[in-house]
């Protein structure tokens, strides 16, 4: 990863072919191309678009309607992660490569991760990489990260950093656990997300952030980025794959074996009703939230949160989670109790999935997306 790297910059890109040009840039380590060094490209896509991870199920990550009455476009990333919102307030990081030999998923990410953290550090912002995909800011989200490798090796890491966000607008067009709480929403989650904009008083929108995210990437790696633009390859490839993969119906009804759900419970606290949140993807827990009148969100509940994720919904797992993370004491609520409660709500997710299998059983397709 030392050397020159070519450096691609351009803003406003619509959702299908924002996403086919960074898959069309993996097409040059795909083919095996000799000396071919890492494309870094730093862009923004047109506000607004709602993309999903390569694993999620549109129709239940995305209000589809809402995303046609605003004019909000929809894709699907061929990287996993989770849903987001890109548009001028938020940089687009695409980051292309032969993957390293030996290296984990994991591993790739967070070192990847640690160069935006540099870009971060530069503009005064302490940035530590957490749970499977996340950039977090003392413990609130402020990039999400993720990565496809090819069966060549090619490699493409993706990122969205928050320079601003409009946190009304997203809970319009996403389907996350916390539109559920009417007024309490937006603070909710605020609670878990952050921005450069929030952390340093100043607004902050993609094209601004670029010069610091870049810098990070080359002081990170040792490398000098030299300005370039794609090929005529690379555009045609482009070309073809917003038509034939990311504007396509099949791409974007593409989903998983069994469907994502949500459900909720309530936990009563010396200090108030507590509610617990979960988003299941079969048996599995894909995100947890607890929400309530907390003057401060204990790190306790955020632990629990985190350890949670990707865990089966059993008895012994959710008991090792919660007394992992010390939630009973910061709550004064016995562990017992918090994980019946976590089970209800999986209980009930996972109810709602089987009714609403049952119920979609006769659709052909989902709603045509704007």
């Amino acid at each position: 990863m030392s050397g020159a790297w070519r450096l691609l910059a351009d803003d406003g890109a619509g959702a299908s072919e924002g996403l086919a040009l960074d898959e069309a840039l993996m097409g040059r380590y795909a083919r095996g191309e000799p000396d071919c060094p890492p494309t870094l490209r730093l862009y923004s896509y047109r506000s607004h678009c709602a993309l999903v991870g390569r694993y999620q199920n549109l129709a239940a990550e995305v209000d589809l309607a809402a995303c046609r009455r605003t004019g909000t476009e929809v894709s699907r990333r061929s990287t996993g992660g989770g849903a987001i919102i890109m548009g001028s307030g938020q940089l687009g990081i695409a980051y292309v490569d032969r993957a390293p030999a030996g290296q984990r998923p994991r591993e790739i990410i967070e070192q990847l991760s640690a160069a935006l953290a540099a870009g971060l550090a530069q503009l005064g912002i302490v940035a530590t990489f957490h749970g499977k995909n996340d950039l977090e800011v003392g413990g609130r989200k402020i990039a999400g990260l993720g990565l496809y490798v090819d069966p060549a090796d090619a490699m493409l890491f993706h990122a969205s950093v928050l320079g601003d966000l409009d946190v009304e607008f997203m809970l319009q067009v996403l389907r996350i656990p916390a539109a559920k709480l009417a007024d309490r929403a937006v603070a909710a989650v605020t609670e878990r997300l952050t921005t450069v904009s929030a952390e340093t008083g100043l607004r902050y929108d993609a094209a601004m952030l670029r010069p610091a995210i870049a810098s990070g990437f080359a002081a990170s790696f040792g490398v000098t980025l030299e300005p370039g633009a794609p090929d005529q390859t690379e555009l045609g490839l482009a070309d073809v794959l917003a038509a034939s993969r990311y504007r396509s119906q099949s791409w974007l009804s593409e989903r998983s074996v069994s469907e994502d759900a949500s459900g909720s419970a309530v936990l009563k606290t010396p200090a108030g009703l507590a509610r617990i949140y979960l988003s299941t993807h079969g048996d599995l827990v894909k995100s947890a939230m607890v929400t309530g009148d907390f003057n401060e969100l204990p790190a306790a509940v955020v632990a629990m949160e985190a350890g949670l994720r990707w865990r089966r919904l059993d008895g012994e797992v959710i008991a090792a989670v919660v007394a992992g993370s010390g939630v009973a004491d910061a709550l004064g609520v016995p562990a017992e109790r918090i994980v019946a409660a976590v089970r209800d709500a999986g209980r009930e997710a996972c109810q709602g999935a089987t009714v609403g299998q049952a119920g979609s059983a006769g659709q052909r397709q989902l709603p045509e997306p704007s």
